[in-house]
C-alpha cells in the first residue's frame, strides 16, 4: 500500500489533520487504536475566550474562535452532525473577592465578561452566595459526536489502520517511510502524550499533566449554558448529560481515574446542586501540554520526512482545527507557519536527535 502521508492517532489534531489532507484530495492512513483514555475523548470541548483567575483574553483567541466555528460547522455539515454550538459560561463566584475580581475586568473593558441581569435567575437549580457573571460567547466543540463520526468516515474510506502503532516496525529509508507494508512519503506524529517518548520529539519541552472529570446525569439541569463554580459543568448532545471537570495534577504516576477525584467532585456536586444528579461515567487522561504553553507544529528540521502536530494542551479543541489546517497547508503550498508553534525554534535541541 502507497499513501502519502501516514498520520500516527485520531485525536482532535489527527481528525482535523486527516480532514484537510481529504479536501486536498491527498492520500493518507491513520493509525490509531481508538483508546479510551484519549485527552480529545475526555475534554468538554470547551472554547472559552478567557482564561486563569485573572481573567485574561486566551492567546489568538480572536482568530482562533472564528476559526474553530467554521471549522466545526463544515466538517459536521460534512458527517451529517451537529459538531459545535455557542454557549455562554455563567461564572459563579465562590468569594466575595472573585466577584470584586470579575467586576473590575468589565470596568478595564474586558471584552467578553458582563454583568448577568438576574442574579437569581438560577436560584431553583443552584446554590450560590455571591452571585455570578457571565462568559461568552464561549463554543462547545462536541468530540463525544465528532470523533466517532469522523472515524466511521475512514473506515468507510478504507484510510484507518485500527492497531496499536508499533515504532520497531517504523523504517526511515531515504525519502521514504515503511511501516508493515505500507509505505509513505512523510508521517505525521499525532500521537499526544506518546509523544513524549517518540524519539525524534521527545526532547521538545513537554509538560504532561493529568485531567479527570465525570460524566452525570441531571434531568432537571437546563442545557443553555455552562456553568461554572471551581469546576466547569458542560452540557453535552445528549440529553440531560453532563460533563463535569477538570483536574490538573502535574505529579502522577498513571492515568487512571482516583477515588480522590471522584469524592471531592461529588461532593462538590451535592453542595452546588439543589436538583438530583447521578454519575455515569468517571474519566481521565494525561494531556500533552508543553512549558511554553504553545504547540508544537511542523517538520522535523533534520528529517523532513517526519512532522508533528502536539502540544495542545488545555486549548486542543481551539488550536488542532488552526493549526492543522496550517500544517497542511504548510506542507503541501509552502506556507510559513506561526512562528510561535513552528518546531523549528527548537532546531537546537532536535539537532541532538538528527
Amino acid at each position: 500500500m502507497n499513501v502519502e502521508f501516514l498520520i500516527l492517532g485520531q485525536g482532535i489534531c489527527g481528525t482535523f489533520l486527516s480532514y484537510y489532507l481529504q479536501k486536498e484530495n491527498r492520500s493518507f492512513l491513520v493509525i490509531d487504536n481508538d483508546g479510551e483514555n484519549s485527552p480529545s475523548k475526555i475534554a468538554a470541548g470547551i472554547i472559552n475566550p478567557v482564561t486563569g483567575r485573572r481573567m485574561v483574553t486566551t492567546w489568538m483567541i480572536e482568530e482562533l474562535q472564528p476559526f474553530a466555528w467554521h471549522a466545526y460547522t463544515e466538517i459536521g455539515h460534512a458527517m451529517d452532525i451537529t459538531a459545535i454550538s455557542q454557549k455562554s459560561i455563567i461564572d459563579f463566584f465562590p468569594t466575595p473577592q472573585m466577584l470584586e475580581a470579575f467586576t473590575k475586568r468589565i470596568e478595564e473593558g474586558a471584552h467578553y465578561l458582563h454583568a448577568y441581569p438576574e442574579q437569581n435567575h438560577f436560584n431553583p437549580f443552584f446554590n450560590y452566595d455571591f452571585g455570578c457573571g457571565e462568559i461568552r460567547p464561549v463554543y462547545t466543540a462536541h468530540t463525544e459526536m465528532l470523533l466517532p463520526a469522523w472515524r466511521r468516515f475512514l473506515k468507510n474510506e478504507k484510510s484507518l489502520l485500527e492497531e496499536n502503532f508499533e515504532p520497531s516496525e517504523l523504517i526511515i529509508k531515504g525519502d521514504q517511510i515503511h511501516y508493515k507494508g505500507i509505505a509513505a512519503d512523510k508521517i505525521i506524529f499525532c500521537d499526544g502524550a506518546h509523544g513524549f517518548e517518540n524519539p525524534y520529539f521527545k526532547l521538545l519541552p513537554f509538560a504532561p499533566n493529568k485531567g479527570e472529570a465525570l460524566i452525570v446525569e441531571i434531568p432537571d439541569l437546563p442545557d443553555h449554558h455552562i456553568y461554572k463554580k471551581g469546576m466547569l459543568l458542560t452540557p453535552f448532545q445528549r440529553k440531560d448529560v453532563f460533563w463535569i471537570g477538570s483536574s490538573y495534577e502535574w505529579n502522577f504516576t498513571d492515568s487512571a481515574p482516583t477515588k480522590k477525584f471522584r469524592d471531592t467532585t461529588e461532593r462538590l456536586l451535592k453542595e452546588w446542586l439543589k436538583v438530583p444528579f447521578r454519575i455515569l461515567e468517571h474519566k481521565a487522561g494525561i494531556r500533552p501540554a508543553t512549558l511554553e504553553r504553545r504547540p508544537f507544529v511542523g517538520v522535523h528540521p533534520f528529517h523532513k520526512n517526519i512532522g508533528i502536530l502536539n502540544g495542545m494542551g488545555t486549548k486542543g479543541c481551539s488550536l488542532a482545527p488552526y493549526f492543522a489546517k496550517q500544517l497542511v497547508s504548510n506542507l503541501l503550498h509552502q506556507v510559513p507557519l506561526q512562528t510561535d508553534a513552528d518546531i523549528n525554534r527548537f532546531h537546537k535541541i532536535l539537532a541532538r536527535k538528527c
